[in-house]
């Protein structure tokens, strides 16, 4: 599996261990991480987004045909060896990830917050971090 990471900055913990998790599965075959243009900083609290773009693995199988209806014959089938369902499954079984906060069928979003206090400062700021994670080759929601 190829992990594309040339478009993320590193920041962001859940999506590192996410990111992690996802290159133990099989049936992927590319993980792409990308910075969402949502971010924003202010004093008192971070906002992170980062977007996850996958790509399952295919395989062919043949299925029996007719030619011309009368003909019996075989011909390959292109199938994907998962679904955003699947890889749902697969990580709410996970007790690093557990279940998404939000999923459909085109799409798994997780939010997690955090406290972080900085040594020698009395007041911290709050990390908000959005993970969105998508089958690549799909086409645009709107």
């Amino acid at each position: 599996m190829n992990v594309d990471v040339s478009k993320w900055s590193g920041e962001g913990t859940f999506t590192q261990t996410l990111v992690d998790r996802l290159k133990q599965i099989d049936g992927l075959a590319l993980v792409r991480v990308e910075d969402a243009p949502a971010s924003r900083s202010e004093a008192d609290y971070n906002f992170m987004s980062n977007e996850i773009f996958v790509v399952f693995e295919t395989g062919t199988r043949d299925e029996p045909t007719r030619v011309l209806g009368l003909f019996p014959g075989k011909r390959a089938v292109i199938y994907k060896k998962m679904s955003v369902a699947d890889l749902e499954k697969v990580l709410t079984a996970a007790p690093e990830i557990g279940a998404p906060d939000y999923a459909d069928d085109a799409m798994l979003q997780y939010l997690r917050t955090e406290r972080v206090i900085p040594p020698y400062q009395t007041k911290g700021y709050k990390l908000v971090e959005l993970v969105r994670v998508y089958e690549a080759g799909t086409p645009r929601r709107d």
